[in-house]
């Protein structure tokens, strides 16, 4: 008898030793940011801003040249959530209902979102930040697989409350039940600490978790502590063409934009910096400063969230990617909200909005704007970290789009794509899981189908080296570029190559049916467009 109770104690003592049924799938940190442009981090040319912690994670990580989102919020939202394109999960527009299905405005059941897969796959599922797919309740984030939720709905807030509970301009909600912000409170540190609550409650959970960390910030109002502000002052007294061009060479010695390839030409509907008063520069000024605070606050908080998971002892086990939903806001450079700005830019009250100036800047050197199907509206930053298999402080040309995530996402997690949930079937995945590519010497994803965009009614097709575009108000004339050799889009190749263009307008063509993607002309003139 006594030897037996030896045998026992011995295997109770070895048993958490070998950890039998323990699981070493790595967390997971997805980090997407709003309204950044390809240059406005240290790692991407931004040697203005001080962001550390991104620098980290680049120097640590790989990096990629060309990764792609949907030019602008929901719609990538759409894309990143579910792996799909945005018409695919309902989300082709915007987060409004244009009375068709790939415009209903809100996630669809036959698109599972990252939080339902993974959860599924025994992950513990959290999500701090904007939503932004889906107004009512049985479309908020806790109803689409998030077990901890933290966020509001819509497509911007505040960065500041300026009323109390009665007259909130900051909505927020936390695990289906309103949630206030204190005066004087700021918003990129209220989803910071949230997301940090929620990873120390989960440790309880004894599983991996999924975050989702969806920065606000710099989308508008410009809005940032003023201590923050004030570190950039007099950083930018040299204005947007210089800048523009400083960051344009920053680009190329960082290995994130080819060298020897141009700038994109100068957007001609900007002011010139040397023709402004005084006066004026020391406005302009102040507005860049403000945008500049909101990224470096931002910053500090994915700091905080990765002191956290030191603490936590899951720092060395966990996958970070971080992007953008697309690039620098454009726009008419006087674009301000005058009814609810009440005070000086940067401050709670005002309601100031980024725009060309400063944004032409913020996405150099790639040409164009949010909501445009140019590099500059959909070409963004794009850093992996994860010590494990990913290499440190690697370059890859990428070619990567947000339908890759959800694939890359469950090959790390080992989660099962489901093809039915009940009776309805589920929506097979477009993309390519990056996996492979993060943990080999290759330089791009091997691709054999195109990548496609439509968003009212601009159009792009990117296939191997060439890329389509065409904009609605210009008839959607075709425009053909050689992104290997003219990334910065100034070279119009399409009378010159006719083949291809014919070649890839087919292709869209087959894609758009395949998706439900419907003329915007049609949406328009069947008063169906809001």
């Amino acid at each position: 008898m006594k030897t037996t109770y030896l045998l026992v104690a011995l295997c109770l003592t070895i048993l958490p030793r070998i950890s039998w049924g323990q699981d070493n799938r790595p967390n997971i940190v997805l980090i997407l940011v709003d309204d950044l442009g390809f240059s406005d981090i240290e790692p991407y040319g931004g040697t203005d801003l001080q962001t550390p912690n991104l620098t980290a994670l680049a120097k640590e990580g790989t990096r990629f040249q060309e990764f792609y989102n949907n030019s602008i919020c929901a719609p990538t939202r759409a894309s990143l959530l579910t792996g799909q394109y945005a018409h695919r999960a309902g989300v082709g527009y915007f987060n409004v209902n244009l009375g068709l299905p790939a415009y209903q405005g809100f996630l669809n059941r036959e698109s599972r979102t990252l939080a339902e897969v993974l959860k599924q796959a025994g992950y513990s599922t959290i999500i701090s930040g904007k939503w932004h797919v889906g107004d009512d309740y049985d479309q908020w984030p806790a109803q689409r697989g998030f077990e901890r939720s933290f966020n509001f709905v819509g497509g911007a807030s505040n960065f500041y409350e300026v009323n109390g509970p009665e007259q909130a301009t900051v909505s927020l909600i936390r695990n289906n039940k309103p949630f206030y912000l204190p005066k004087g409170r700021y918003l990129t540190d209220e989803i910071t600490d949230q997301a940090i609550g929620f990873l120390k409650e989960q440790q309880k959970d004894k599983k991996p978790f999924f975050l989702y960390l969806a920065f606000n910030a710099p989308h508008w109002p410009l809005q940032a502590p003023e201590e923050e502000t004030q570190k950039y002052k007099g950083v930018y007294r040299g204005g947007w063409d210089n800048l523009r061009t400083q960051r344009y060479e920053n680009a190329q010695q960082k290995g994130v934009f080819p060298i020897g390839q141009a700038i994109a030409k100068k957007d001609t509907a900007l002011q010139h910096w040397d023709k402004l008063t005084y006066d004026e520069q020391q406005y302009w000024q102040r507005r860049q400063q403000v945008f500049a605070g909101m990224i470096d606050r931002m910053d500090q908080s994915i700091g905080r969230i990765r002191k956290t998971l030191k603490e936590l002892k899951k720092d060395k086990n966990t996958l970070i990617i971080f992007l953008s939903d697309n690039g620098a806001q454009g726009g008419d450079r006087t674009r301000v909200y005058t009814a609810r700005n009440t005070e000086t830019v940067g401050l709670p009250g005002s309601y100031d909005v980024q725009n060309s100036n400063w944004s032409q800047t913020g996405n150099s050197p790639l040409r164009s704007y949010k909501d445009n199907p140019y590099e500059g509206g959909i070409g963004a930053p794009f850093i992996v970290w994860y010590p494990k298999e990913v290499r440190a402080n690697v370059i890859k040309k990428g070619v990567g789009h947000l339908i890759d995530i959800a694939p890359t996402l469950y090959d790390f997690a080992g989660a099962t794509y489901p093809e039915h949930v009940g009776d309805t079937a589920i929506n097979t995945l477009p993309g390519l899981s990056l996996r492979p590519l993060l943990r080999s010497d290759s330089n791009q994803v091997d691709r054999h189908v195109p990548l496609f965009w439509e968003r009212a009614g601009n159009r792009a097709v990117r296939y191997g080296k060439w890329k389509l575009v065409s904009l609605f108000k210009d008839g959607n004339k075709p425009e053909l570029y050689n992104i290997d050799e003219d990334r910065s889009e100034n070279n119009n190749l399409a009378s010159r190559y006719p083949a291809i263009v014919k070649d890839l307008e087919a292709r869209y063509k087959a894609w758009a049916e395949e998706n439900s993607v419907v003329d915007y002309k049609r949406l328009k003139t069947n008063n169906q467009f809001r």
